[in-house]
């Protein structure tokens, strides 16, 4: 048997053939555009994901038997607001996971709804990022569109219409629309009402591994394969992550380096941060985790190269960085090129370099953007911290984690050991894996990570360069709150 896995990203659909022991056969991805409308918005069309999707596979399978294709498992970026009418059309563009327009409808439901009340209810308070913002702000600004909406879905979950026909979502991802009772696994009535929408405009609720349906022939016919193909699910993309990458059962940890940034610890009980910073979300194997998302990770060094140093030699803007430099940086840089989400939620923060002098090098600079991105994941670790939860080693995956200087960095400011994954195909990998199990082949998520997942490198940190990226981790702390303060005294 064949499974594929679609890592439907944020820039490009990324999508991987595996056979039934986890053996990757090949990988092909396709990119689509992403547009910035107003200042803060981040929209895409649905229509370009499905084009890439069948654009791909065909050329995924050029070297393989379509005829062995049995389960294809789907992973997507989060948060997304996809709306269709009464014809299964798509009623405007989809608003993204990094939009950050919805600012005065998060206020208000953290504010009049209340965060205590909207904690019991779903386990988690407003975020821009989150989908229940986005349907509010779509009614005020947009009723006629509004009073369109048949269907409501998420990014991956319109794929999987389009590759089946069904409207349904898996519980991770319906876990970051702010409509979810999380700990018991149904739709809150209260923050349907609040949103003014029905149950039967949102999607059929799965595990990440139940089967929802098999191919369309439309779809078969598009993609070269067997109607009998069977579709599970899926998964938000952080918690496919985590299943790629062996983080399953309780109390694991994986940190993902991709556009955005993500803690993600694992847990069999239900479990809501005190503060919530962090977001109390269920998990593709069927328990539960508490994330923390920074928007922008990997993100800043693209854009850092391609915008500002114009170069797509990442790897030779590293090299002048030796291991004597690290812990040593007097340059901060603060990542919030998107505003913020873990632990700020402010949509209005902003990116910053810090320190600079008249000898400042260029490597200091990049370096002390791979420095920020990892302190902002600190800021996490130190959050779940303050619950009682220690991490002492997390998997580590996503674009960033390719860099040997950014995944050493990493180790020395969070002072774990980071293990790295034989394969680094975390949400792709992961979606291949609920296929097979949704196929039958494994029982459960967990003994198909056991089959699939190995560790390939251990990076351990430096204990005296940690001590010093301890002190350099308490200057840059203290800088968000300084220029929120200044913002602040400037907008009043």
């Amino acid at each position: 048997m064949l499974f594929i896995g679609i890592d439907l990203g944020t820039s490009a659909v990324k999508l991987l053939l595996t056979d039934e022991t986890g053996r990757i056969l090949n990988i092909v991805d396709r990119e689509y555009p992403l547009s910035f409308p107003e200042p803060g918005w981040s929209e895409q069309e649905p229509e370009d994901w499905w084009n890439a999707v069948k654009d791909g596979i065909p050329a995924l399978l050029q070297d393989a038997d379509p005829s062995q294709v049995a389960g294809i498992g789907t992973a997507g970026q989060m948060h997304g607001l996809v709306v269709l009418d009464d014809d299964d059309q798509v009623i405007r563009p989809a608003i993204l996971w990094n939009d950050g327009r919805t600012q005065k409808q998060t206020e208000m439901l953290n504010t009049e709804i209340g965060k205590d009340v909207l904690s019991e209810r779903t386990g988690n308070i407003a975020f821009a990022g989150f989908t229940a913002p986005k349907l509010l702000w779509m009614k005020e600004n947009e009723p006629e569109n509004f009073a369109k909406i048949r269907r409501i879905m998420l990014p991956k979950d319109y794929v999987n219409h389009k590759l089946t026909g069904a409207c349904a979502t898996d519980y991770s991802d319906a876990s970051g629309m702010l409509l979810l009772d999380v700990k018991n696994r149904r739709w809150s009535t209260e923050m349907l009402e609040i949103c003014s929408v029905t149950e039967e405009q949102l999607p059929e609720l799965h595990e990440s591994s139940d089967p929802i349906g098999r191919l369309t022939p439309e779809a078969a016919e598009a993609l070269g394969l067997s109607e009998d193909v069977v579709v599970c699910a899926g998964a938000g993309d952080n918690a496919a992550a985590a299943v790629g990458c062996g983080a399953v059962g309780d109390g694991r940890c994986n940190i993902s380096l991709g556009t955005s940034g993500t803690v993600f610890i694992t847990s069999d009980e239900f479990k809501v941060d005190a503060k919530n910073a962090l977001h109390a979300f269920d998990h593709a194997d069927g328990g539960y985790h508490l994330m923390g998302c920074i928007l922008s990770a990997a993100s800043c060094n693209k854009w850092w190269m391609d915008e500002i140093l114009k170069t797509g030699d990442y790897a030779g803007e590293q090299t002048g960085i030796g291991p004597e430099d690290l812990g040593k940086n007097d340059v901060y840089f603060l990542p919030y090129l998107m505003g913020e989400r873990s632990p700020h939620n402010d949509p209005a923060a902003r990116g910053a370099f810090i320190g600079l002098r008249m000898d400042t090098k260029r490597e200091e600079m990049t370096q002390a953007v791979l420095e920020g991105v990892a302190f902002a994941i600190r800021d996490c670790l130190e959050i779940a911290k303050e619950q009682g939860i220690e991490v002492t080693e997390s998997t580590l995956c996503g674009g960033g984690a390719k860099s040997p200087l950014w995944r050493q960095i990493l180790a020395d400011v969070l002072d774990i050991d980071l293990l790295i994954p034989r394969t680094e195909q975390g949400p792709g990998y992961g979606g291949a894996m609920l296929a097979a199990v949704a196929c039958g082949v494994y029982p459960d998520v967990s003994s198909c990570a056991k089959a699939f997942v190995s560790t390939k490198e251990t990076v351990t940190p430096d204990s005296e360069t940690a001590r010093l990226y301890d002190e350099r981790y308490r200057q840059w702390h203290a800088l968000y709150p300084a220029l929120r303060a200044a913002r602040e005294q400037t907008e009043e």
